[in-house]
């Protein structure tokens, strides 16, 4: 029992909550008081370093969110065609559902690194698609799901669907799944360092601090693709830049490389 059953379907749900949930989450983080003293960076720096404004980046989320809310339906639709009119879909046991969870995740970090990844490596791509998500280059809540339009379909809706087909999740199921997905990415790019308060910076390593390293500065765009949960694939692959979460003298944290990690990079 779920508390939308008997007003909306599973479907319908599993098309608006990834939304509701996204102006919901990222909206409590723009009406949090100042919390200066948690930020990765000064407000300042978010200023005056940002490409884009807030308007648009939330005119772009709403264009991606509309392609992403289109694909569901048709999702959605073409899974209830192929299954009999009379057929009853049963809800896997709760065990399932964890293993069900834990694939969806494997197979969205696998596609999200890779073509991430990919997406750095080709010039062109960068270049006219990729550069647009970097225009938010101190990351904010809002500037998570901010990117071309292209990308937002291969990347992040397709990727979801992925999940879904692979894992063999149900609809409702993907309910919960993507909206964890959703909250994780707002997470990652809230420019707050708040393990002690917030459990996802504790359970995962792909966090706060280590998507940071990504969006700001020259050297770390090269570095930490893995989103949003796990970061094997960057440690696998060498791509993975260490770091050390530090207080500023003058309030707040940064994110730093290790003295020795520099000196070797650069030698």
């Amino acid at each position: 029992m779920v508390f939308w059953e008997g007003y909306l379907s599973d479907e319908t749900m599993g098309i608006i909550s990834p939304v509701v949930v996204f102006w919901l989450y990222a909206g409590v983080h723009h009406i949090l008081p100042p919390l200066d003293h948690y930020r990765l960076h000064t407000r300042k720096e978010a200023a005056s370093q940002n490409l884009v404004s807030i308007p648009t980046v939330i005119k772009g989320v709403l264009l991606q969110q509309s392609i992403a809310a289109t694909v569901a339906y048709l999702l959605f639709w073409v899974n209830n065609s192929m299954l009999r009119s009379s057929e009853v879909v049963v809800q896997p046991s709760f065990s399932i559902q964890i293993l069900q969870f834990i694939v969806s995740m494997l197979v969205l970090d696998a596609w999200q690194y890779f073509g991430h990844r990919y997406m750095h490596q080709n010039k062109f791509l960068y270049k006219h698609i990729h550069s647009v998500h970097h225009r938010v280059v101190v990351p904010y809540a809002f500037g998570a799901a901010y990117n071309h339009p292209l990308e937002g379909l291969l990347l992040d809706t397709f990727g979801g669907v992925a999940s879904m087909l692979i894992s063999g999740m149900t609809a409702r199921t993907s309910v919960f799944f993507y909206s964890l997905s959703v909250i994780k990415g707002i997470d990652d790019h809230s420019g707050l360092w708040l393990p002690e308060y917030n459990p996802l910076q504790l359970i995962f390593p792909c966090n706060t601090a280590y998507h940071d390293i990504h969006h700001y500065g020259v050297r770390g765009i090269k570095y930490n693709y893995s989103q949003p949960f796990f970061t094997f694939w960057d440690k696998l692959y060498g791509t993975q830049m260490p770091y050390t979460v530090v207080k500023r003298l003058e309030g707040g944290f940064e994110v730093r490389q290790p003295k020795e990690w520099r000196v070797q990079q650069n030698s």
